[in-house]
Protein backbone atom coordinates (compact mmCIF):
# COMPACT_ATOMS: atom_id res chain seq x y z
CA UNK A 1 0.00 0.00 0.00
CA UNK A 2 1.49 3.44 -1.27
CA UNK A 3 1.65 5.90 2.07
CA UNK A 4 -1.51 7.82 -0.50
CA UNK A 5 -3.82 5.13 -0.25
CA UNK A 6 -6.04 4.35 2.54
CA UNK A 7 -7.25 0.78 3.10
CA UNK A 8 -8.65 1.35 6.48
CA UNK A 9 -11.79 3.11 7.70
CA UNK A 10 -13.08 3.78 11.30
CA UNK A 11 -13.26 2.89 14.81
CA UNK A 12 -16.65 1.96 16.04
CA UNK A 13 -17.90 5.21 17.21
CA UNK A 14 -21.49 6.90 18.36
CA UNK A 15 -21.57 7.68 14.66
CA UNK A 16 -21.19 4.03 13.41
CA UNK A 17 -23.65 2.42 16.09
CA UNK A 18 -26.04 4.94 14.61
CA UNK A 19 -25.38 3.57 11.25
CA UNK A 20 -25.36 -0.46 12.41
CA UNK A 21 -29.21 0.39 13.57
CA UNK A 22 -30.55 2.29 10.67
CA UNK A 23 -29.05 -0.71 8.51
CA UNK A 24 -30.73 -2.93 10.76
CA UNK A 25 -33.94 -1.44 10.54
CA UNK A 26 -33.59 -0.80 6.76
CA UNK A 27 -34.02 2.50 7.17
CA UNK A 28 -32.11 3.75 3.40
CA UNK A 29 -32.45 0.23 2.36
CA UNK A 30 -29.13 -0.59 3.67
CA UNK A 31 -27.01 2.13 1.54
CA UNK A 32 -24.58 4.70 3.10
CA UNK A 33 -23.72 7.50 1.45
CA UNK A 34 -21.52 10.44 3.06
CA UNK A 35 -20.23 13.18 1.70
CA UNK A 36 -17.01 15.95 2.22
CA UNK A 37 -19.00 19.45 1.07
CA UNK A 38 -16.04 22.48 1.81
CA UNK A 39 -16.58 26.00 1.21
CA UNK A 40 -13.58 27.07 -1.79
CA UNK A 41 -13.02 30.35 0.59
CA UNK A 42 -9.80 28.77 1.74
CA UNK A 43 -7.18 26.26 1.91
CA UNK A 44 -8.08 23.13 4.05
CA UNK A 45 -6.98 22.58 7.33
CA UNK A 46 -5.84 19.74 9.70
CA UNK A 47 -9.48 19.80 11.46
CA UNK A 48 -11.02 19.32 7.66
CA UNK A 49 -8.83 16.07 7.35
CA UNK A 50 -10.54 14.90 10.89
CA UNK A 51 -13.68 15.13 8.72
CA UNK A 52 -12.65 13.84 5.50
CA UNK A 53 -10.85 10.59 7.39
CA UNK A 54 -14.61 10.35 9.38
CA UNK A 55 -16.71 10.77 5.32
CA UNK A 56 -14.76 8.39 3.04
CA UNK A 57 -13.69 6.11 5.93
CA UNK A 58 -17.47 4.96 6.51
CA UNK A 59 -18.29 4.65 3.15
CA UNK A 60 -15.00 2.65 2.95
CA UNK A 61 -16.07 0.42 6.16
CA UNK A 62 -19.71 0.43 4.93
CA UNK A 63 -19.04 -0.55 0.99
CA UNK A 64 -20.82 3.01 0.67
CA UNK A 65 -19.79 5.98 -1.38
CA UNK A 66 -19.27 9.47 -0.46
CA UNK A 67 -19.39 12.79 -2.59
CA UNK A 68 -17.03 15.74 -2.80
CA UNK A 69 -19.13 18.50 -2.98
CA UNK A 70 -17.97 22.48 -3.05
CA UNK A 71 -20.45 24.31 -1.18
CA UNK A 72 -20.35 27.27 -3.51
CA UNK A 73 -23.09 30.06 -2.72
CA UNK A 74 -20.78 32.73 -1.72
CA UNK A 75 -19.25 34.22 -4.71
CA UNK A 76 -17.39 37.18 -2.87
CA UNK A 77 -14.88 34.81 -1.43
CA UNK A 78 -14.62 31.22 -3.46
CA UNK A 79 -12.53 31.03 -6.21
CA UNK A 80 -11.01 28.25 -8.74
CA UNK A 81 -7.34 28.26 -6.59
CA UNK A 82 -9.23 27.12 -3.73
CA UNK A 83 -10.93 24.47 -5.28
CA UNK A 84 -8.23 22.95 -6.66
CA UNK A 85 -6.12 23.10 -3.67
CA UNK A 86 -8.99 21.20 -1.70
CA UNK A 87 -9.55 18.30 -4.75
CA UNK A 88 -5.21 18.21 -4.09
CA UNK A 89 -5.37 17.89 -0.51
CA UNK A 90 -8.12 14.97 -0.40
CA UNK A 91 -6.17 12.80 -3.08
CA UNK A 92 -3.21 13.59 -1.05
CA UNK A 93 -4.66 12.18 1.95
CA UNK A 94 -5.56 9.31 0.05
CA UNK A 95 -8.77 9.47 -1.08
CA UNK A 96 -11.31 9.77 -4.08
CA UNK A 97 -14.36 10.50 -4.86
CA UNK A 98 -14.68 8.52 -8.11
CA UNK A 99 -17.14 10.31 -10.33
CA UNK A 100 -18.94 12.13 -7.49
CA UNK A 101 -17.85 15.60 -7.65
CA UNK A 102 -20.87 17.80 -7.46
CA UNK A 103 -20.77 21.54 -7.00
CA UNK A 104 -24.09 23.20 -5.02
CA UNK A 105 -23.87 25.98 -7.89
CA UNK A 106 -25.41 22.57 -9.68
CA UNK A 107 -28.47 23.00 -8.24
CA UNK A 108 -29.67 26.57 -8.27
CA UNK A 109 -32.18 26.15 -10.33
CA UNK A 110 -33.95 23.44 -8.91
CA UNK A 111 -33.26 25.48 -5.33
CA UNK A 112 -35.17 28.47 -6.84
CA UNK A 113 -37.97 25.74 -7.52
CA UNK A 114 -37.78 24.82 -4.09
CA UNK A 115 -38.31 28.23 -2.92
CA UNK A 116 -40.86 29.27 -4.94
CA UNK A 117 -42.90 26.23 -3.69
CA UNK A 118 -41.85 27.61 -0.13
CA UNK A 119 -43.58 30.65 -1.10
CA UNK A 120 -46.66 29.00 -2.74
CA UNK A 121 -47.37 27.36 0.47
CA UNK A 122 -47.58 29.94 2.65
CA UNK A 123 -44.28 28.73 3.94
CA UNK A 124 -41.51 32.04 2.98
CA UNK A 125 -41.87 35.45 2.37
CA UNK A 126 -39.81 38.47 1.02
CA UNK A 127 -38.65 40.47 3.52
CA UNK A 128 -37.33 44.41 3.10
CA UNK A 129 -36.21 44.84 6.52
CA UNK A 130 -32.57 46.17 6.85
CA UNK A 131 -29.74 43.33 7.87
CA UNK A 132 -30.15 45.20 11.00
CA UNK A 133 -33.22 45.61 11.60
CA UNK A 134 -33.59 41.61 10.90
CA UNK A 135 -31.32 41.24 14.09
CA UNK A 136 -33.33 43.57 16.18
CA UNK A 137 -36.46 41.39 15.75
CA UNK A 138 -35.25 38.13 16.12
CA UNK A 139 -34.53 38.68 19.73
CA UNK A 140 -32.58 37.33 22.25
CA UNK A 141 -31.54 33.82 23.90
CA UNK A 142 -33.97 35.20 26.74
CA UNK A 143 -36.69 37.01 25.04
CA UNK A 144 -38.85 35.82 21.67
CA UNK A 145 -38.09 37.36 18.49
CA UNK A 146 -41.30 39.74 16.97
CA UNK A 147 -42.84 39.68 13.31
CA UNK A 148 -41.60 41.54 10.33
CA UNK A 149 -44.19 43.78 8.95
CA UNK A 150 -43.66 42.20 5.72
CA UNK A 151 -44.46 39.06 7.18
CA UNK A 152 -47.77 38.17 5.94
CA UNK A 153 -47.21 39.99 2.06
CA UNK A 154 -49.87 37.85 -0.10
CA UNK A 155 -48.84 34.94 -2.08
CA UNK A 156 -48.88 36.67 -5.26
CA UNK A 157 -46.69 40.08 -3.82
CA UNK A 158 -44.00 37.76 -2.20
CA UNK A 159 -43.74 35.47 -5.87
CA UNK A 160 -43.71 39.15 -7.87
CA UNK A 161 -40.49 40.04 -5.33
CA UNK A 162 -39.20 37.09 -5.39
CA UNK A 163 -38.86 36.59 -9.37
CA UNK A 164 -38.00 40.38 -9.73
CA UNK A 165 -34.93 39.87 -7.15
CA UNK A 166 -33.50 36.95 -9.38
CA UNK A 167 -33.70 39.53 -12.24
CA UNK A 168 -31.60 41.76 -10.41
CA UNK A 169 -34.03 44.43 -9.58
CA UNK A 170 -33.17 45.08 -6.84
CA UNK A 171 -29.92 46.59 -4.89
CA UNK A 172 -27.77 44.25 -2.44
CA UNK A 173 -29.42 44.35 0.83
CA UNK A 174 -32.88 45.73 -0.67
CA UNK A 175 -34.54 42.27 0.35
CA UNK A 176 -34.40 39.01 1.61
CA UNK A 177 -36.31 35.74 1.43
CA UNK A 178 -37.35 34.22 4.55
CA UNK A 179 -38.75 30.77 5.70
CA UNK A 180 -42.04 31.67 8.17
CA UNK A 181 -41.44 29.45 11.10
CA UNK A 182 -41.94 30.83 14.71
CA UNK A 183 -40.32 34.12 15.81
CA UNK A 184 -41.28 33.02 19.41
CA UNK A 185 -39.35 29.72 19.46
CA UNK A 186 -36.71 29.24 21.83
CA UNK A 187 -34.38 27.74 18.99
CA UNK A 188 -33.45 31.14 17.39
CA UNK A 189 -32.36 29.12 14.02
CA UNK A 190 -36.07 28.54 13.22
CA UNK A 191 -36.65 32.42 14.12
CA UNK A 192 -37.70 33.02 10.26
CA UNK A 193 -34.09 32.20 9.12
CA UNK A 194 -33.25 33.91 5.98
CA UNK A 195 -33.03 31.23 2.61
CA UNK A 196 -32.47 34.05 -0.29
CA UNK A 197 -30.00 37.20 -0.62
CA UNK A 198 -29.44 39.23 -2.81
CA UNK A 199 -25.54 39.45 -4.03
CA UNK A 200 -24.11 40.82 -7.36
CA UNK A 201 -20.57 39.09 -7.41
CA UNK A 202 -19.17 37.37 -10.14
CA UNK A 203 -19.04 33.44 -9.62
CA UNK A 204 -16.48 31.00 -10.54
CA UNK A 205 -18.65 28.67 -11.98
CA UNK A 206 -22.19 30.37 -13.13
CA UNK A 207 -20.63 33.68 -13.97
CA UNK A 208 -23.19 35.95 -13.75
CA UNK A 209 -26.29 33.91 -14.63
CA UNK A 210 -27.47 34.62 -10.47
CA UNK A 211 -27.69 37.65 -8.31
CA UNK A 212 -29.28 35.83 -5.45
CA UNK A 213 -28.06 33.43 -3.71
CA UNK A 214 -29.19 30.70 -1.06
CA UNK A 215 -27.43 30.27 2.53
CA UNK A 216 -25.67 27.59 3.69
CA UNK A 217 -28.51 26.40 6.02
CA UNK A 218 -31.08 26.16 3.18
CA UNK A 219 -28.38 24.84 0.26
CA UNK A 220 -26.98 22.32 2.47
CA UNK A 221 -29.79 19.82 2.71
CA UNK A 222 -31.53 20.07 -0.40
CA UNK A 223 -27.50 19.38 -1.86
CA UNK A 224 -27.84 16.35 0.41
CA UNK A 225 -30.96 15.31 -0.55
CA UNK A 226 -30.69 15.53 -4.21
CA UNK A 227 -27.32 13.60 -4.08
CA UNK A 228 -29.13 10.80 -1.91
CA UNK A 229 -27.38 11.48 1.14
CA UNK A 230 -27.98 9.44 4.00
CA UNK A 231 -25.91 10.88 7.01
CA UNK A 232 -24.92 14.11 6.85
CA UNK A 233 -22.52 14.55 9.09
CA UNK A 234 -21.60 17.97 10.47
CA UNK A 235 -19.64 19.63 13.38
CA UNK A 236 -21.19 20.49 16.35
CA UNK A 237 -21.56 24.11 15.41
CA UNK A 238 -24.47 22.80 13.45
CA UNK A 239 -26.26 20.87 16.01
CA UNK A 240 -28.81 23.73 16.70
CA UNK A 241 -29.26 23.94 13.13
CA UNK A 242 -30.37 20.57 12.62
CA UNK A 243 -34.24 21.42 13.27
CA UNK A 244 -33.63 23.98 10.40
CA UNK A 245 -32.36 21.07 8.36
CA UNK A 246 -35.52 19.20 8.69
CA UNK A 247 -38.34 21.41 8.77
CA UNK A 248 -36.98 22.55 5.16
CA UNK A 249 -36.94 19.36 3.96
CA UNK A 250 -40.29 17.91 5.19
CA UNK A 251 -42.08 21.31 4.29
CA UNK A 252 -40.61 21.01 0.71
CA UNK A 253 -41.86 16.79 0.61
CA UNK A 254 -37.83 15.76 0.15
CA UNK A 255 -36.18 12.76 0.72
CA UNK A 256 -34.48 13.61 4.01
CA UNK A 257 -31.08 12.43 5.52
CA UNK A 258 -30.01 12.28 8.94
CA UNK A 259 -27.82 15.29 10.08
CA UNK A 260 -25.62 13.68 12.80
CA UNK A 261 -22.84 16.20 14.52
CA UNK A 262 -19.50 15.58 15.93
CA UNK A 263 -16.59 17.55 17.90
CA UNK A 264 -14.67 19.46 16.01
CA UNK A 265 -11.10 19.13 16.14
CA UNK A 266 -9.15 21.56 18.29
CA UNK A 267 -5.51 21.61 18.48
CA UNK A 268 -3.04 22.88 20.98
CA UNK A 269 -0.54 26.36 20.28
CA UNK A 270 -2.94 26.26 17.31
CA UNK A 271 -5.87 28.32 15.18
CA UNK A 272 -8.15 26.39 13.05
CA UNK A 273 -10.68 29.54 12.46
CA UNK A 274 -10.59 29.97 8.61
CA UNK A 275 -11.10 33.59 9.02
CA UNK A 276 -8.01 33.72 11.88
CA UNK A 277 -5.87 31.99 9.25
CA UNK A 278 -6.63 34.16 6.31
CA UNK A 279 -5.70 37.25 8.82
CA UNK A 280 -2.12 35.34 9.24
CA UNK A 281 -1.59 35.06 5.33
CA UNK A 282 -2.79 38.49 4.54
CA UNK A 283 -1.11 40.37 7.07
CA UNK A 284 2.26 38.58 6.59
CA UNK A 285 2.68 36.59 9.80
CA UNK A 286 3.49 33.61 7.47
CA UNK A 287 4.76 33.17 4.30
CA UNK A 288 1.66 32.00 2.23
CA UNK A 289 -1.23 29.22 3.01
CA UNK A 290 1.78 26.60 2.43
CA UNK A 291 3.77 28.09 5.43
CA UNK A 292 4.90 24.85 7.55
CA UNK A 293 3.85 26.09 10.44
CA UNK A 294 0.26 26.45 9.34
CA UNK A 295 -2.13 23.56 10.24
CA UNK A 296 -3.24 23.68 6.87
CA UNK A 297 -2.86 20.18 4.66
CA UNK A 298 -1.02 21.94 2.12
CA UNK A 299 1.23 23.70 5.10
CA UNK A 300 1.61 19.74 6.92
CA UNK A 301 2.89 18.13 3.53
CA UNK A 302 5.22 21.19 2.74
CA UNK A 303 6.90 20.55 6.31
CA UNK A 304 7.33 17.08 5.71
CA UNK A 305 3.92 15.11 7.41
CA UNK A 306 2.83 12.23 5.01
CA UNK A 307 -0.31 11.28 4.44
CA UNK A 308 -0.40 8.08 6.60
CA UNK A 309 0.94 10.34 9.80
CA UNK A 310 -2.24 12.14 9.60
CA UNK A 311 -4.72 9.38 9.09
CA UNK A 312 -3.48 7.83 11.87
CA UNK A 313 -3.92 11.23 13.93
CA UNK A 314 -7.54 11.05 13.07
CA UNK A 315 -7.54 8.01 14.00
CA UNK A 316 -6.30 7.81 17.78
CA UNK A 317 -8.37 10.78 18.54
CA UNK A 318 -11.50 9.31 17.34
CA UNK A 319 -14.75 10.81 17.55
CA UNK A 320 -16.66 11.81 19.68
CA UNK A 321 -19.86 14.17 20.95
CA UNK A 322 -18.04 16.98 22.75
CA UNK A 323 -15.67 19.21 22.30
CA UNK A 324 -12.23 19.27 23.63
CA UNK A 325 -8.47 20.30 23.07
CA UNK A 326 -5.69 17.72 21.61
CA UNK A 327 -2.45 18.05 22.65
CA UNK A 328 -0.05 19.12 19.28
CA UNK A 329 2.34 16.42 21.33
CA UNK A 330 0.02 13.66 19.85
CA UNK A 331 0.07 14.95 16.23
CA UNK A 332 3.86 15.19 16.21
CA UNK A 333 3.95 11.34 17.81
CA UNK A 334 1.63 10.35 15.08
CA UNK A 335 4.10 11.80 12.85
CA UNK A 336 7.47 10.57 14.48
CA UNK A 337 6.18 7.27 14.06
CA UNK A 338 5.21 7.04 10.79
CA UNK A 339 8.45 8.51 9.92
CA UNK A 340 10.52 6.22 11.79
CA UNK A 341 9.03 3.09 9.87
CA UNK A 342 9.55 4.48 6.75
CA UNK A 343 12.46 7.73 6.42
CA UNK A 344 15.94 7.02 5.11
CA UNK A 345 18.40 7.98 7.40
CA UNK A 346 21.03 10.61 6.22
CA UNK A 347 24.03 12.47 8.39
CA UNK A 348 23.61 16.43 8.02
CA UNK A 349 25.05 18.50 10.77
CA UNK A 350 23.04 21.91 11.39
CA UNK A 351 25.47 23.93 13.83
CA UNK A 352 28.64 22.71 12.25
CA UNK A 353 32.32 22.27 13.65
CA UNK A 354 35.50 21.17 11.72
CA UNK A 355 37.05 18.39 13.26
CA UNK A 356 40.59 17.95 12.14
CA UNK A 357 41.94 13.73 12.07
CA UNK A 358 45.95 14.52 12.89
CA UNK A 359 46.80 10.82 12.18
CA UNK A 360 44.81 10.25 9.48
CA UNK A 361 46.35 10.29 6.12
CA UNK A 362 45.91 13.67 4.35
CA UNK A 363 44.77 12.06 0.26
CA UNK A 364 42.69 9.41 2.20
CA UNK A 365 39.11 9.09 1.07
CA UNK A 366 37.61 6.05 2.53
CA UNK A 367 33.71 4.65 1.80
CA UNK A 368 31.79 3.23 4.68
CA UNK A 369 28.35 0.93 4.62
CA UNK A 370 25.43 2.70 6.23
CA UNK A 371 21.77 1.23 6.41
CA UNK A 372 19.13 3.36 4.75
CA UNK A 373 16.99 2.69 7.73
CA UNK A 374 17.23 0.48 10.81
CA UNK A 375 13.56 -0.13 10.86
CA UNK A 376 13.33 -1.35 7.16
CA UNK A 377 15.79 -4.25 5.88
CA UNK A 378 14.50 -4.07 2.49
CA UNK A 379 15.64 -0.24 2.40
CA UNK A 380 19.00 -1.54 1.68
CA UNK A 381 22.74 0.19 2.37
CA UNK A 382 24.58 3.30 0.97
CA UNK A 383 28.40 4.16 1.01
CA UNK A 384 29.43 7.56 2.48
CA UNK A 385 32.70 9.10 2.10
CA UNK A 386 34.83 9.82 4.93
CA UNK A 387 38.01 11.93 5.14
CA UNK A 388 40.76 13.54 7.71
CA UNK A 389 38.92 16.34 8.10
CA UNK A 390 35.29 16.32 9.08
CA UNK A 391 32.08 18.20 10.51
CA UNK A 392 30.55 17.08 13.50
CA UNK A 393 27.91 18.91 15.90
CA UNK A 394 28.52 21.83 17.93
CA UNK A 395 26.74 20.65 20.71
CA UNK A 396 28.36 17.21 20.39
CA UNK A 397 31.38 18.88 22.18
CA UNK A 398 31.81 20.36 25.61
CA UNK A 399 35.28 21.50 26.60
CA UNK A 400 34.24 21.10 30.19
CA UNK A 401 32.01 17.83 30.35
CA UNK A 402 29.44 17.57 32.69
CA UNK A 403 28.31 14.51 34.46
CA UNK A 404 25.92 12.10 32.26
CA UNK A 405 27.77 14.29 29.12
CA UNK A 406 29.34 11.05 27.05
CA UNK A 407 29.96 13.17 23.69
CA UNK A 408 33.44 14.47 22.75
CA UNK A 409 35.39 16.30 25.81
CA UNK A 410 39.21 17.24 25.42
CA UNK A 411 40.98 13.46 26.15
CA UNK A 412 37.86 11.46 25.50
CA UNK A 413 37.34 8.92 23.11
CA UNK A 414 33.86 8.27 20.95
CA UNK A 415 32.34 6.43 18.18
CA UNK A 416 32.19 8.32 15.03
CA UNK A 417 29.03 6.62 13.42
CA UNK A 418 30.16 3.78 11.22
CA UNK A 419 33.72 4.64 10.80
CA UNK A 420 36.17 5.08 13.75
CA UNK A 421 36.93 5.81 16.75
CA UNK A 422 38.90 9.02 18.02
CA UNK A 423 39.77 11.07 20.60
CA UNK A 424 40.28 15.29 21.62
CA UNK A 425 43.72 15.97 21.53
CA UNK A 426 43.48 20.19 21.44
CA UNK A 427 41.10 22.74 21.35
CA UNK A 428 41.67 25.49 18.17
CA UNK A 429 39.93 28.94 19.77
CA UNK A 430 39.81 32.67 17.32
CA UNK A 431 41.24 35.93 19.24
CA UNK A 432 37.16 35.98 20.50
CA UNK A 433 37.83 32.72 22.68
CA UNK A 434 35.20 30.93 20.45
CA UNK A 435 35.81 27.23 19.39
CA UNK A 436 36.80 27.18 16.35
CA UNK A 437 38.07 23.49 15.68
CA UNK A 438 38.96 20.12 17.15
CA UNK A 439 42.02 18.04 17.14
CA UNK A 440 41.73 14.49 17.55
CA UNK A 441 43.07 11.45 16.68
CA UNK A 442 41.78 8.01 15.36
CA UNK A 443 42.46 4.24 15.98
CA UNK A 444 42.62 2.43 12.51
CA UNK A 445 42.09 -0.78 14.44
CA UNK A 446 38.27 0.48 14.92
CA UNK A 447 37.24 0.70 11.32
CA UNK A 448 33.66 0.30 11.25
CA UNK A 449 32.63 1.91 14.64
CA UNK A 450 33.73 -0.81 16.66
CA UNK A 451 36.91 -2.81 18.62
CA UNK A 452 38.49 -5.89 18.77
CA UNK A 453 39.53 -5.76 22.31
CA UNK A 454 35.78 -5.49 23.29
CA UNK A 455 36.60 -1.41 24.97
CA UNK A 456 33.69 0.76 25.55
CA UNK A 457 33.11 4.02 24.51
CA UNK A 458 29.57 5.56 25.46
CA UNK A 459 29.28 8.24 22.70
CA UNK A 460 28.37 8.16 19.24
CA UNK A 461 28.07 10.95 17.08
CA UNK A 462 27.02 11.37 13.52
CA UNK A 463 29.24 13.44 11.06
CA UNK A 464 29.91 14.34 7.13
CA UNK A 465 33.31 14.86 5.52
CA UNK A 466 34.13 18.63 4.76
CA UNK A 467 35.55 17.17 1.46
CA UNK A 468 32.27 15.82 0.15
CA UNK A 469 29.69 17.49 2.20
CA UNK A 470 26.84 19.64 0.36
CA UNK A 471 25.90 22.65 1.97
CA UNK A 472 22.48 23.64 2.84
CA UNK A 473 19.78 25.78 4.45
CA UNK A 474 17.85 24.13 7.23
CA UNK A 475 14.52 26.07 8.20
CA UNK A 476 13.75 25.30 12.05
CA UNK A 477 9.75 24.82 12.91
CA UNK A 478 8.27 25.13 16.40
CA UNK A 479 4.82 26.35 17.51
CA UNK A 480 3.20 29.41 15.54
CA UNK A 481 1.96 30.27 19.43
CA UNK A 482 3.25 30.26 23.04
CA UNK A 483 -0.06 30.38 24.30
CA UNK A 484 -2.17 26.60 24.24
CA UNK A 485 -5.01 27.95 23.25
CA UNK A 486 -4.60 31.34 21.51
CA UNK A 487 -8.49 31.80 21.18
CA UNK A 488 -8.57 32.50 24.87
CA UNK A 489 -8.87 35.91 24.74
CA UNK A 490 -10.22 36.27 28.49
CA UNK A 491 -7.56 38.53 29.42
CA UNK A 492 -8.25 40.93 26.93
CA UNK A 493 -5.34 40.31 24.29
CA UNK A 494 -6.02 39.36 20.64
CA UNK A 495 -4.57 36.01 19.02
CA UNK A 496 -2.00 37.55 17.78
CA UNK A 497 -0.19 38.51 20.36
CA UNK A 498 0.48 35.00 21.04
CA UNK A 499 2.56 34.46 17.89
CA UNK A 500 5.64 32.74 18.23
CA UNK A 501 8.78 35.12 17.21
CA UNK A 502 11.05 32.27 17.09
CA UNK A 503 8.51 29.81 15.22
CA UNK A 504 11.29 30.03 12.50
CA UNK A 505 14.90 30.07 12.28
CA UNK A 506 16.75 29.79 9.42
CA UNK A 507 20.07 27.99 9.54
CA UNK A 508 22.12 29.10 6.30
CA UNK A 509 25.55 27.19 7.18
CA UNK A 510 24.75 23.79 7.28
CA UNK A 511 26.21 20.45 5.69
CA UNK A 512 24.51 17.06 4.82
CA UNK A 513 25.99 14.00 2.92
CA UNK A 514 26.88 13.90 -0.77
CA UNK A 515 23.30 11.61 -1.24
CA UNK A 516 21.03 14.67 0.16
CA UNK A 517 22.41 17.08 -2.99
CA UNK A 518 19.99 15.74 -5.42
CA UNK A 519 16.75 14.54 -4.14
CA UNK A 520 13.21 16.12 -5.11
CA UNK A 521 11.41 18.59 -3.38
CA UNK A 522 9.04 16.97 -0.67
CA UNK A 523 11.49 13.81 0.26
CA UNK A 524 11.25 12.94 3.42
CA UNK A 525 13.93 11.44 5.52
CA UNK A 526 15.88 11.82 8.87
CA UNK A 527 18.99 13.64 9.96
CA UNK A 528 20.14 11.06 11.99
CA UNK A 529 20.12 11.62 15.93
CA UNK A 530 18.59 15.41 15.01
CA UNK A 531 14.95 14.84 13.42
CA UNK A 532 12.96 14.43 10.72
CA UNK A 533 13.67 16.52 7.39
CA UNK A 534 11.91 17.60 4.28
CA UNK A 535 13.60 19.06 0.56
CA UNK A 536 11.66 22.38 0.57
CA UNK A 537 9.85 23.38 -1.66
CA UNK A 538 12.43 26.11 -2.83
CA UNK A 539 14.93 23.12 -3.10
CA UNK A 540 17.51 23.14 -5.63
CA UNK A 541 20.77 21.42 -6.16
CA UNK A 542 22.91 24.32 -6.61
CA UNK A 543 20.44 25.77 -2.92
CA UNK A 544 19.38 22.64 -1.31
CA UNK A 545 16.86 23.32 1.61
CA UNK A 546 15.30 21.20 4.05
CA UNK A 547 12.42 21.90 6.81
CA UNK A 548 12.05 20.18 10.03
CA UNK A 549 9.42 18.39 10.36
CA UNK A 550 9.58 17.10 13.84
CA UNK A 551 12.81 16.92 16.45
CA UNK A 552 13.75 13.42 18.06
CA UNK A 553 13.48 12.56 21.50
CA UNK A 554 17.07 13.94 23.35
CA UNK A 555 17.46 12.10 26.30
CA UNK A 556 20.68 14.96 27.15
CA UNK A 557 18.63 18.18 27.16
CA UNK A 558 16.11 16.20 29.14
CA UNK A 559 18.79 15.28 31.81
CA UNK A 560 20.59 19.28 30.90
CA UNK A 561 16.62 20.91 31.43
CA UNK A 562 16.28 18.91 34.49
CA UNK A 563 20.00 19.77 36.11
CA UNK A 564 19.34 23.24 35.22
Amino acid sequence: MSENSNESGVSKNFITAIIDEDNKTGKYDGRVATRFPPEPNGYLHIGHAKSICLNFGLAYDYNGTCNLRFDDTNPVKENVEYVDSIKEDVHWLGFDWDDRLYYTSNYFEKMYEYAVQLIRDGKAYVDSLSAEEIREYRGTLKEPGKNSPYRERSVEENLDLFRRMREGEFADGEHVLRAKIDMASPNIVLRDPTLYRIRRAHHHRTGDEWCIYPMYDYAHCISDSIEGITHSICTLEFENNRPLYDWTLETLGAYRPQQIEFARLNLSYTVMSKRRLIQLVEEGFVSGWDDPRMPTISGMRRRGYSPAAIRNFCERIGVAKANNMVDFALLEFSVREDLNAHSPRFMGVVNPLKVVIENYPEDQVEEFEFQNNPEDPDAGTRMVPFSREIYIEREDFREEAPKKFFRLAPGREVRLRYAYYVTCTDVIKDDNGEIVELRCTYDPATRGGWSDDGRKVKGTLHWVSTAHAVKAEVRLYDHLFTKENPMDTSDGSDFKDHINADSLKVLEDCYVEPALGDVEPGFRCQFERIGYFCADYDYTKEHPVFNRTATLRDTWKKIEKKQK
